[in-house]
């Protein structure tokens, strides 16, 4: 991402990563009925609405948390740039038609543009990871599931009353079966060179 300094707007970022209700009752407040009009405006209702903004929230707060986001413009056009091209896509897929595109002097802004390229990209990934996790079996779902949540393989292994040694072999081949996956999978190349 750019070097840019970080925004005063950080706080936001922050207020997700640490499931702060105060910053989030704050972007419902300030940031969120702007979507749900843009929304409303171009063939969509609260509920479709609700849902990009859940979604979009979402891979902010993952975002935050695994890649620690550092926000370089304001939230404000950042987070409606993100539901926007969202809404977009999910008209594009339903095939709708009667778009109203507003005019977006805010997205011409160089450190946002990159910002909102690199929260898709992250999307990607996400969704792109979740698919072939999905493509695992059950066991190796489970496994890998403990091990992205307790400390050590030591409590994986207690956990699922199982050896220690089991549970590394375990992880191994699901991780390598996991990358497999991905790695043959069509979205990886374009993925892999951005």
């Amino acid at each position: 991402m750019s070097e840019k300094s970080t925004h005063e707007d950080q706080l936001y970022i922050d207020g997700l990563k640490y499931n702060d209700t105060k910053i989030i009752t704050a972007i419902y407040k300030n940031f969120v009925p702007k979507v749900i009009q843009y929304i409303k405006n171009n063939n969509g209702n609260e509920e479709e609405a609700q849902d990009i903004i859940q979604d979009v929230l979402v891979i902010i707060f993952k975002q935050a948390k695994e890649k620690d986001l550092k926000l370089t413009c304001p939230f404000d056009a950042y987070f409606f740039l993100l539901c926007k091209r969202r809404w977009l896509n999910e008209l594009k897929k339903s095939s709708r038609k009667g778009v109203t595109l507003q005019n977006d002097t805010v997205s011409k802004d160089e450190s946002l543009q990159e910002m909102l390229f690199q929260t898709e990209l992250f999307a990607e990934k996400q969704a792109l990871f979740e698919k072939m996790f999905q493509q695992l079996g059950e066991k190796c779902q489970e496994v890998l599931k403990w091990s992205f949540v307790l400390k050590t393989m030591e409590e994986v292994a207690a956990k699922l009353a199982v050896s220690y040694a089991y549970i590394r072999k375990k992880k191994s081949l699901c991780t390598g079966q996991l990358t497999k996956l991905i790695k043959e999978s069509v979205q990886y190349e374009s993925l892999k060179n951005q």
